[in-house]
Protein backbone atom coordinates (compact mmCIF):
# COMPACT_ATOMS: atom_id res chain seq x y z
CA UNK A 1 0.00 0.00 0.00
CA UNK A 2 1.17 3.64 -0.39
CA UNK A 3 3.32 4.77 2.50
CA UNK A 4 0.89 7.57 3.37
CA UNK A 5 -1.52 4.74 4.16
CA UNK A 6 1.14 3.11 6.35
CA UNK A 7 1.59 6.40 8.21
CA UNK A 8 -2.15 6.44 8.91
CA UNK A 9 -2.01 2.77 9.91
CA UNK A 10 0.85 3.24 12.37
CA UNK A 11 -0.73 6.41 13.74
CA UNK A 12 -4.04 4.64 14.35
CA UNK A 13 -2.21 1.81 16.12
CA UNK A 14 -0.36 4.29 18.36
CA UNK A 15 -3.66 5.91 19.32
CA UNK A 16 -5.18 2.51 20.03
CA UNK A 17 -2.25 1.64 22.33
CA UNK A 18 -2.70 4.87 24.24
CA UNK A 19 -6.39 4.17 24.75
CA UNK A 20 -5.70 0.62 25.84
CA UNK A 21 -2.95 1.50 28.30
CA UNK A 22 -0.35 -0.82 29.77
CA UNK A 23 -0.87 -4.30 31.19
CA UNK A 24 -1.32 -4.57 34.94
CA UNK A 25 2.34 -4.84 35.97
CA UNK A 26 1.38 -5.33 39.63
CA UNK A 27 0.18 -8.86 38.88
CA UNK A 28 3.82 -9.95 38.56
CA UNK A 29 5.17 -12.78 36.45
CA UNK A 30 6.73 -16.15 37.18
CA UNK A 31 8.64 -17.93 34.42
CA UNK A 32 11.49 -20.46 34.25
CA UNK A 33 14.97 -18.93 34.41
CA UNK A 34 15.67 -20.10 30.87
CA UNK A 35 12.72 -18.09 29.56
CA UNK A 36 13.77 -14.99 31.48
CA UNK A 37 17.26 -15.20 30.00
CA UNK A 38 15.77 -15.58 26.53
CA UNK A 39 13.51 -12.56 27.03
CA UNK A 40 16.49 -10.51 28.19
CA UNK A 41 18.23 -11.18 24.86
CA UNK A 42 15.14 -10.30 22.85
CA UNK A 43 14.72 -7.10 24.86
CA UNK A 44 18.21 -6.01 23.81
CA UNK A 45 17.30 -6.71 20.20
CA UNK A 46 14.15 -4.58 20.42
CA UNK A 47 16.02 -1.68 22.00
CA UNK A 48 17.64 1.05 19.93
CA UNK A 49 17.06 4.54 18.61
CA UNK A 50 16.68 3.50 14.97
CA UNK A 51 18.77 6.49 13.85
CA UNK A 52 20.65 4.52 11.18
CA UNK A 53 17.46 3.17 9.59
CA UNK A 54 15.77 6.57 9.73
CA UNK A 55 18.79 8.18 8.10
CA UNK A 56 18.71 5.69 5.22
CA UNK A 57 14.96 6.19 4.85
CA UNK A 58 15.51 9.94 4.54
CA UNK A 59 18.07 9.36 1.78
CA UNK A 60 15.46 7.33 -0.13
CA UNK A 61 13.66 10.62 -0.77
CA UNK A 62 10.09 9.65 0.19
CA UNK A 63 8.89 11.77 3.16
CA UNK A 64 5.88 9.53 3.76
CA UNK A 65 8.12 6.46 3.97
CA UNK A 66 10.44 8.26 6.38
CA UNK A 67 7.45 9.18 8.55
CA UNK A 68 6.29 5.55 8.51
CA UNK A 69 9.78 4.35 9.47
CA UNK A 70 9.82 6.73 12.45
CA UNK A 71 6.51 5.26 13.62
CA UNK A 72 7.83 1.73 13.06
CA UNK A 73 10.90 2.52 15.19
CA UNK A 74 8.60 3.88 17.91
CA UNK A 75 6.72 0.57 17.97
CA UNK A 76 10.00 -1.36 18.32
CA UNK A 77 11.04 0.92 21.17
CA UNK A 78 7.69 0.26 22.83
CA UNK A 79 8.42 -3.48 22.57
CA UNK A 80 11.70 -2.92 24.41
CA UNK A 81 9.84 -0.94 27.07
CA UNK A 82 7.18 -3.63 27.51
CA UNK A 83 9.80 -6.36 27.83
CA UNK A 84 11.80 -4.28 30.32
CA UNK A 85 8.68 -3.81 32.44
CA UNK A 86 7.90 -7.53 32.18
CA UNK A 87 11.41 -8.38 33.36
CA UNK A 88 11.08 -5.89 36.21
CA UNK A 89 7.83 -7.56 37.29
CA UNK A 90 9.97 -10.47 38.49
CA UNK A 91 12.92 -8.34 39.56
CA UNK A 92 14.96 -9.27 36.48
CA UNK A 93 17.38 -6.71 35.01
CA UNK A 94 17.75 -5.83 31.36
CA UNK A 95 21.05 -6.48 29.60
CA UNK A 96 23.21 -3.58 28.48
CA UNK A 97 24.13 -5.51 25.32
CA UNK A 98 24.56 -9.00 23.92
CA UNK A 99 27.08 -10.24 21.38
CA UNK A 100 24.44 -11.69 19.06
CA UNK A 101 22.66 -8.35 18.85
CA UNK A 102 25.93 -6.51 18.20
CA UNK A 103 26.64 -8.81 15.22
CA UNK A 104 23.07 -8.38 13.92
CA UNK A 105 23.33 -4.58 14.09
CA UNK A 106 26.72 -4.48 12.38
CA UNK A 107 25.56 -6.69 9.51
CA UNK A 108 22.43 -4.68 8.75
CA UNK A 109 24.34 -1.38 8.84
CA UNK A 110 27.01 -2.53 6.36
CA UNK A 111 25.34 -1.28 3.19
CA UNK A 112 22.23 0.60 2.15
CA UNK A 113 18.53 0.53 2.92
CA UNK A 114 17.84 -2.63 0.91
CA UNK A 115 20.23 -4.80 2.93
CA UNK A 116 19.14 -3.26 6.21
CA UNK A 117 15.51 -4.07 5.47
CA UNK A 118 16.34 -7.60 4.35
CA UNK A 119 18.12 -8.26 7.64
CA UNK A 120 15.28 -6.60 9.57
CA UNK A 121 12.84 -8.87 7.76
CA UNK A 122 14.76 -11.87 9.04
CA UNK A 123 14.41 -10.52 12.57
CA UNK A 124 10.65 -10.05 12.10
CA UNK A 125 10.18 -13.58 10.75
CA UNK A 126 12.07 -15.00 13.74
CA UNK A 127 10.17 -12.79 16.17
CA UNK A 128 6.69 -13.90 15.06
CA UNK A 129 6.97 -17.60 16.05
CA UNK A 130 9.05 -16.65 19.10
CA UNK A 131 6.46 -14.31 20.61
CA UNK A 132 3.67 -16.67 19.57
CA UNK A 133 5.47 -19.43 21.49
CA UNK A 134 5.72 -17.21 24.58
CA UNK A 135 2.09 -16.17 24.26
CA UNK A 136 0.85 -19.74 23.95
CA UNK A 137 3.32 -21.50 26.24
CA UNK A 138 4.03 -19.18 29.16
CA UNK A 139 2.32 -19.93 32.45
CA UNK A 140 2.21 -16.25 33.37
CA UNK A 141 -0.85 -14.28 32.21
CA UNK A 142 1.22 -11.09 32.20
CA UNK A 143 3.91 -12.64 29.99
CA UNK A 144 1.23 -13.97 27.64
CA UNK A 145 -0.35 -10.53 27.34
CA UNK A 146 2.95 -8.77 26.65
CA UNK A 147 3.96 -11.38 24.08
CA UNK A 148 0.55 -11.15 22.40
CA UNK A 149 0.80 -7.39 22.07
CA UNK A 150 4.27 -7.54 20.56
CA UNK A 151 3.26 -10.40 18.26
CA UNK A 152 0.42 -8.33 16.78
CA UNK A 153 2.85 -5.53 15.95
CA UNK A 154 5.52 -7.82 14.49
CA UNK A 155 2.99 -9.44 12.18
CA UNK A 156 2.09 -5.99 10.79
CA UNK A 157 5.75 -5.08 10.29
CA UNK A 158 6.28 -7.86 7.76
CA UNK A 159 4.00 -6.43 5.03
CA UNK A 160 5.35 -2.95 5.78
CA UNK A 161 8.90 -4.02 4.99
CA UNK A 162 7.63 -6.08 2.04
CA UNK A 163 6.17 -2.97 0.43
CA UNK A 164 9.50 -1.13 0.51
CA UNK A 165 11.61 -4.15 -0.41
CA UNK A 166 9.35 -4.85 -3.35
CA UNK A 167 10.27 -1.49 -4.88
CA UNK A 168 13.92 -1.80 -3.88
CA UNK A 169 14.44 -5.31 -5.27
CA UNK A 170 12.64 -4.28 -8.47
CA UNK A 171 15.53 -1.87 -9.11
CA UNK A 172 17.85 -4.87 -9.55
CA UNK A 173 18.22 -6.64 -12.91
CA UNK A 174 15.44 -9.21 -13.33
CA UNK A 175 17.93 -12.08 -13.63
CA UNK A 176 19.55 -11.14 -10.33
CA UNK A 177 16.43 -10.90 -8.16
CA UNK A 178 15.80 -14.65 -7.65
CA UNK A 179 19.45 -15.17 -6.68
CA UNK A 180 19.26 -12.33 -4.15
CA UNK A 181 16.16 -13.80 -2.56
CA UNK A 182 17.72 -17.28 -2.54
CA UNK A 183 20.73 -15.89 -0.65
CA UNK A 184 18.32 -14.16 1.72
CA UNK A 185 16.56 -17.48 2.35
CA UNK A 186 19.91 -19.03 3.30
CA UNK A 187 20.54 -16.22 5.78
CA UNK A 188 17.06 -16.75 7.21
CA UNK A 189 17.77 -20.47 7.62
CA UNK A 190 21.03 -19.69 9.43
CA UNK A 191 19.25 -17.24 11.73
CA UNK A 192 16.46 -19.73 12.45
CA UNK A 193 18.94 -22.46 13.38
CA UNK A 194 20.98 -20.07 15.53
CA UNK A 195 17.96 -18.85 17.50
CA UNK A 196 16.62 -22.40 17.87
CA UNK A 197 19.94 -23.46 19.40
CA UNK A 198 20.70 -20.33 21.42
CA UNK A 199 17.18 -20.11 22.86
CA UNK A 200 16.64 -23.86 22.89
CA UNK A 201 16.27 -24.24 26.68
CA UNK A 202 13.60 -21.50 26.72
CA UNK A 203 11.78 -23.03 23.75
CA UNK A 204 11.83 -26.41 25.53
CA UNK A 205 10.36 -24.83 28.68
CA UNK A 206 7.62 -23.29 26.51
CA UNK A 207 6.93 -26.68 24.87
CA UNK A 208 8.24 -25.70 21.45
CA UNK A 209 10.69 -28.19 19.87
CA UNK A 210 13.74 -26.51 18.35
CA UNK A 211 13.28 -28.19 14.98
CA UNK A 212 9.65 -27.13 14.76
CA UNK A 213 10.57 -23.54 15.62
CA UNK A 214 13.24 -23.40 12.91
CA UNK A 215 10.88 -24.94 10.35
CA UNK A 216 8.17 -22.40 11.17
CA UNK A 217 10.62 -19.57 10.56
CA UNK A 218 11.84 -21.03 7.26
CA UNK A 219 8.33 -21.78 5.99
CA UNK A 220 7.23 -18.21 6.64
CA UNK A 221 9.65 -17.03 3.94
CA UNK A 222 7.61 -18.22 0.95
CA UNK A 223 4.78 -15.62 1.06
CA UNK A 224 7.34 -12.91 1.76
CA UNK A 225 9.48 -13.82 -1.25
CA UNK A 226 6.35 -14.05 -3.42
CA UNK A 227 5.22 -10.60 -2.30
CA UNK A 228 8.64 -9.02 -2.86
CA UNK A 229 9.07 -10.51 -6.33
CA UNK A 230 5.46 -9.90 -7.41
CA UNK A 231 5.01 -7.69 -10.50
CA UNK A 232 4.07 -4.07 -9.85
CA UNK A 233 0.32 -3.61 -9.56
CA UNK A 234 -0.47 -7.00 -8.04
CA UNK A 235 -1.66 -7.44 -4.47
CA UNK A 236 0.98 -7.41 -1.74
CA UNK A 237 0.75 -8.80 1.77
CA UNK A 238 -1.94 -7.17 3.88
CA UNK A 239 -1.21 -5.79 7.37
CA UNK A 240 -1.15 -8.61 9.89
CA UNK A 241 -0.12 -11.27 7.36
CA UNK A 242 2.37 -13.76 8.80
Amino acid sequence: MPFTTWVDHFTDEAARRRRRGDPDWDTGATLPDTVWRSLQKFQVGENGDGANLIGKAELAGDPSYTAAVRLFVAEEQNHARLLARLLAADGRPTLDSHWSDRIFVRVRRLFGLRLELMVLMIAELVAVPYYRTVRDGAGSPLAREVAGRILADERRHIPFHCDRLRASVAELPAAVRPAVMFAWRLLLLAAAVFVAVDHGPALHALRMPRTRFALEVVRSASPVVTAILAPHGTAALAPGTA
